[in-house]
This record gives structure tokens, C-alpha cells and sequence, in this order.
């Protein structure tokens, strides 16, 4: 089940969003912020997790590109899917209702920067509309190594 992501759920959604840190293929970021600093940095209403049983195993939601008026309808998407949960459609089911949810809040494209070995994340997106704009080679370093990653997008006005 999706539904809107809560305060309360913060503290599960840093977990998994540790267990993605921990791949060493999902971030930059090296360990999971504090509750109130992901608070701050994720759109309010754009926050959803994928649920069963009571138990959270996933979540998606946006930060803004830019502070300049004119991106004001762009947005970068995050998604973390726990382990356990992975093939189980949870990541597709959050895109799709992240997708939906954008577009009623006036949002006109996402995009996701995703690491180039991150093959499995890549066809996600691809799975719900997001395109390849291109690899930024070498865009910074993470374990003393030069990384990869492929920008995607998806327009969500204009096919």
C-alpha cells in the first residue's frame, strides 16, 4: 500500500535510506541525516512510503533543483527500496503515485541522477517514463574513485 509519509515515519525511512547509503551505489552521502534535517531538505507534501503489514519498505519523494522562481515545477526524485522489499513492485507502485501527485502540485518534470552501476534503479525509472539525458562522467568522487552517474527525466506535461 502506498500512503503519504508521516513525521512519525522519518525514523524508519533513515533506516532504509541507510541500508541505500550502505550499498555504496545510491548516494553520495555517506551516512543518513538527522530526522529534522531530512525533514527540511524533502518536500512536505510530496512524501510517500510503501507499506505492508505495518512494516515500511520503501519511500519516495523530491528536493528542489533550484531555488530560482523559474525551475519552481522541477524536481529531483528520491527513492529507497529496504532489502527484503526489493521485486516486490513497491518501487514502481511509489513512482507512479509520486508521478500523479507532482502534477496535481503543478510540477512539470522530475529528474533523477542515478549512479551508472546502479543498473537496477535506472530501469526502474525507465520502467515509468523517466528517459537517459546522459552520463556525467567522473561528476565526483566517492571511495577515492571517480563516479559516474546517468541523468534521466520525465516531462510531465510535454511527451
Amino acid at each position: 500500500m502506498i500512503r503519504f509519509l508521516e513525521k512519525e515515519d522519518i525514523p524508519d525511512v533513515l533506516t532504509i535510506y541507510q541500508l541505500g547509503i550502505d550499498t555504496g551505489i545510491a548516494t553520495f552521502e555517506t551516512m543518513a541525516p538527522s530526522v529534522d534535517e531530512w525533514d527540511k531538505k524533502f518536500h512536505p507534501k510530496l512524501r510517500y512510503v510503501f507499506e505492508e503489514n505495518k512494516n515500511i519498505l520503501g519511500w519516495v519523494s523530491v528536493t528542489p533543483v533550484s531555488s530560482r522562481e523559474v525551475y519552481k515545477g522541477v524536481g529531483e526524485v528520491s527513492i529507497y527500496i529496504h532489502p527484503h522489499a526489493k521485486g516486490k513492485g513497491g518501487g514502481t507502485q511509489l513512482l507512479q503515485h509520486l508521478i500523479e501527485q507532482a502534477k496535481l502540485l503543478d510540477y512539470w518534470m522530475l529528474q533523477a541522477s542515478i549512479f551508472e552501476v546502479n543498473t537496477a534503479s535506472i530501469q526502474l525509472h525507465k520502467k515509468v517514463g523517466f528517459h537517459v539525458v546522459g552520463v556525467r562522467k567522473g561528476i565526483a568522487r566517492k571511495n577515492d574513485q571517480w563516479m559516474n552517474t546517468v541523468l534521466m527525466d520525465q516531462h510531465l506535461i510535454l511527451d
